[in-house]
Formats: structure tokens, C-alpha cells, sequence
């Protein structure tokens, strides 16, 4: 019989691991997998909350971290010819994403992070991961500003909550703009269909992208397109959604705000809550032209290139931390 929570030392594709247990959910995160969350359950419902395949190895993972798991990104999505312009300093990063000419997504999903803490107490268990970037880090010749980045996800009757710590290290203004890479498993339920599947994102505005997906700085209001996420009628799936990046408003969960998106399987009439803190002002929608069973819906803290855009940053999103300042954001995934 189950426990209320646990947490226990496990292997995942031949990595130490760390696998959470509450008598609904079932959660594995990796360290050395930039600290993600590459496996959720509710194994009560029989639902896969992210993208996982028993049979996928460590190698086909290690291609592409971002498609799998909860992946957390720092410095997230797209920077103009890899420049970054904070307010007293400018960094050029190697351009990652040559077609485009842009560097896209940061690093810290790339490097192993350490673990703090694997414990449980009560109902509640917790994994604390941590990343220190520093002179150690090839990256660090390209914006030499020391930080740590700190996840503390606990799981609980609740669902999974992360929450995200970053704080400046270094003697510079750090740059702030947060993202996951959320893996949704499509289908949601075990058995269950891709094409009855539906997403609900509480869109405001557009964030309209050029040619190389950038933002053009315009923010269109909302087409017929568009409010399939606003009515909750978006297919998430067997379509190609490629950067589908709006402002976000407040959503409605049964009768009730709520700051996140919806995602439903219209057979079983199960969902996957993805509930987000204020700090998350966007979302970006992607799912890999429709046809690899996953999509990606990413709150972000911040537009892409926000960085280095002339709009003002309460609506870029874009923010700096002083040294010694520490900026946190938090989000939290339950079905029903």
C-alpha cells in the first residue's frame, strides 16, 4: 500500500533519479536532465500528463531536451542575431538556430543540475535541484554575470507545483525572461484519441512574428483563429501550430478564475489544469507540426527577443534583477 507521499531513488534511462509518489500522482524528475520533470502520472485516472515513451532512449532524448518532460528554459525562445541588450551591458550569444540566424532557448535545460533535497512529509513530498552558472560554464564567455537557478517541486493531493528561484550572483544587471517548454502527452488518458482532444488559453492580443519569428512589435487583436484558444475549442494536435504567441488574460475553471490553461479529452471528459503565477504574462503555442503525440503549450515570463525590443517592458515583459536580487514565478499541474 501506498504511502501518503514519498519520494525514492530511482534510475531513468540509466540516470539517477528521483520519483515522487502520492496515492494519486506519480512524478519522476532528473537532475542531470537540467533538472526536469520527465515523467507525471495520476495513476488513478490512468492519465499521462507529459510527453514520455517507455521505449525512447537517452540518446534520442538528449537531441532535443526541450521535447520531452517539463523542460525549464532560462533566456527562452529567440534573440536577434543572438544579441541581448540589458540595461548596462550587451551580450552576443552563438547563433544556435542558423536558418533564422537567432540563438533560441538558453542553456541551463542542457547542463545537470545538483540536488538539494529529496524528502516527504505528511502528504507533500519535495525534489529541490539546483544550477550555479558560473566561470565553469562555457557559456559563461558570452554574459559573465554569475546566478543560481533553484526548482523546488513538491507533489501533493494537490498536483505538482514548481517553483522557480533565480537569483543574481554576479556584479552586473541580470536579465530576467522565464519559460517550460511543457510536453503535453497527446492523448491525455491511456487508450484514449488525439483528435478529441481540446485546449482552452486565456488569450488577450496577439504577439504578431515576422518571417524569422521574431515579434514585429504589433499586437493584433484577436482573429477567429485565435478565439478557438479564448472558447476552448482549439485542437491541439493534428494541425501544425507553430508559434502561436499571445498576451494572456485570466481563464475560468468551472465557474472560477483561473491564471492557466485548460486541456480536455472530450471522451472521457478528463483535464489537465496547468495553473500559472502572475509572472507568466504570455503563451506560446507549438506542437511540432501536429504529428509526434505532444504539444507544447509555454507560459513565459516575457516576449521572445523581449530584450531587445523598443516596447515598454510592462508589456514586453522583459525585466532585470540587481545583484543579489532574486526573482521567483511558480506554476502548478493537477487533473480533474
Amino acid at each position: 500500500m501506498k504511502t501518503a507521499a514519498c519520494v525514492s531513488e530511482t534510475v531513468f534511462k540509466g540516470l539517477k533519479a528521483y520519483k515522487m509518489e502520492t496515492d494519486r500522482y506519480s512524478c519522476v524528475v532528473v537532475p542531470e536532465l537540467g533538472g526536469d520533470v520527465m515523467r507525471m502520472r495520476d495513476e488513478d485516472n490512468k492519465m499521462e500528463i507529459f510527453r514520455y515513451k517507455d521505449e525512447v532512449t537517452l540518446e534520442k532524448i538528449n537531441e532535443a531536451r526541450v521535447l520531452w518532460g517539463l523542460p525549464t528554459l532560462y533566456l527562452p525562445n529567440r534573440f536577434d542575431a543572438g544579441v541581448l541588450k540589458t540595461s548596462d551591458a550587451r551580450y552576443v550569444f552563438p547563433i544556435n538556430e542558423e536558418d533564422l540566424n537567432n540563438f533560441i532557448h538558453g542553456w541551463v535545460h542542457n547542463r545537470a543540475h545538483k540536488l538539494v533535497k529529496a524528502a516527504a512529509e505528511g502528504g507533500v513530498a519535495e525534489v529541490v535541484t539546483r544550477y550555479d552558472f558560473d566561470e565553469s560554464d562555457e557559456m559563461f564567455e558570452y554574459m559573465p554575470v554569475k546566478f543560481s537557478l533553484v526548482y523546488t517541486y513538491t507533489l501533493s493531493a494537490d498536483g505538482l507545483k514548481q517553483e522557480i528561484e533565480l537569483k543574481n550572483l554576479g556584479d552586473k544587471m541580470l536579465p530576467v525572461s522565464v519559460c517550460t517548454h511543457t510536453c503535453i502527452s497527446a492523448p491525455i488518458v491511456d487508450g484514449g484519441r488525439q483528435d478529441t482532444m481540446r485546449l482552452s488559453v486565456p488569450v488577450l492580443k496577439r504577439c504578431e512574428l515576422n518571417e524569422r519569428s521574431l515579434p514585429t512589435e504589433n499586437l493584433p487583436e484577436l482573429t477567429d483563429y485565435d478565439l478557438q484558444y479564448k472558447n476552448g475549442e482549439m485542437h491541439p494536435v493534428l494541425q501544425n501550430i507553430d508559434n502561436d504567441m499571445y498576451t494572456a488574460g485570466d481563464n475560468t475553471l468551472d465557474g472560477k478564475p483561473m491564471h492557466g490553461i485548460i486541456v480536455s479529452d472530450l471522451d472521457s471528459g478528463r483535464r489537465i489544469i496547468n495553473e500559472v503565477s502572475d509572472e507568466y504574462k504570455f503563451w506560446n503555442m507549438w506542437n511540432c507540426k501536429g504529428s509526434e503525440g505532444f504539444f507544447c503549450p509555454e507560459p513565459m515570463t516575457a516576449m521572445i527577443n523581449s530584450a531587445n525590443l523598443s516596447l515598454p517592458r510592462e508589456i514586453s515583459g522583459y525585466g532585470e534583477i540587481a545583484p543579489n536580487e532574486t526573482y521567483t514565478c511558480w506554476q502548478r499541474f493537477y487533473t480533474m
